[in-house]
């Protein structure tokens, strides 16, 4: 499960004597518990934006006073909430701060949704829905098949709307998938209209779905 790290600075410490951060990311790294994380500025080069009455009220500096403030986030992947705690507590930032472990809304798995996607393209080729088979795409995404480039989704759509006046037959045969937080990548083989292609995929989460950033897809000689 994941699990967010907030890494809570303190003005009123000293943190002169504190340990560095480089062997405990290095550390939970090699374990593969933390996935990702980062520093982030100090709260008076942030901008903290509401809006009222349909007026955006824009306001420098971090939406709370307090001597505590966010000064970094770390991703962690743990098998319960009590590994979660014990990589916190071996925070440098935990003897002079305070660390917040929050897990990740449980949803369906990336996977999981990378594959449902997947199933959507087969059945859009398959039914010959142009628009189907474009709404899988993110807009900026870069397609290579045929030995022709396309770049964003509306060159695409010119492409298809060219060639696919028939259904198209779609057989993935074999896939495999890697995630890495907001993004994944995929290598699979796939059957369509008699030919067998290696196509390696790039996909983007966008927050309400994945979709495909990046295609390759190459003729396999028989």
């Amino acid at each position: 499960m994941k699990y967010m790290l907030l890494v809570c600075g303190d003005d009123t410490n000293d943190a002169s004597g504190m340990a560095p951060v480089e062997p405990w990311v290095e550390e939970l790294g090699d374990r593969g518990v933390r996935r990702h994380g980062h520093r982030l500025a100090l709260p008076a080069d942030a901008v903290t934006v509401r809006v009222r009455g349909g007026e955006v009220l824009r306001t420098d500096g971090p939406f709370a006073e307090t001597k505590e403030y966010v000064a970094g986030f770390d991703i962690l992947e743990c098998d319960t909430l009590e590994e979660a705690v014990e990589a916190a507590a071996k925070h440098p930032v935990a003897t002079i701060g305070a660390m917040e472990v929050r897990p990740f809304w449980e949803d369906e798995d990336a996977q999981g949704q990378i594959r449902r996607l997947d199933a959507e393209l087969t059945e859009a080729a398959r039914t010959g829905d142009v628009e189907r088979r474009i709404a899988c795409y993110a807009q900026d995404a870069e397609v290579v098949a045929g030995g022709r480039h396309h770049r964003g989704a509306e060159a695409l759509r010119k492409a298809l709307a060219e060639t696919s006046v028939e259904p198209v037959t779609r057989e993935v045969l074999e896939s495999r998938i890697h995630v890495d937080e907001s993004v994944a990548f995929g290598h699979a083989l796939v059957r369509t209209d008699g030919r067998l292609l290696r196509v390696t995929t790039g996909y983007r989460d966008t927050g309400p779905r994945w979709l495909i950033a990046h295609e390759h897809a190459t003729e396999v000689s028989s």
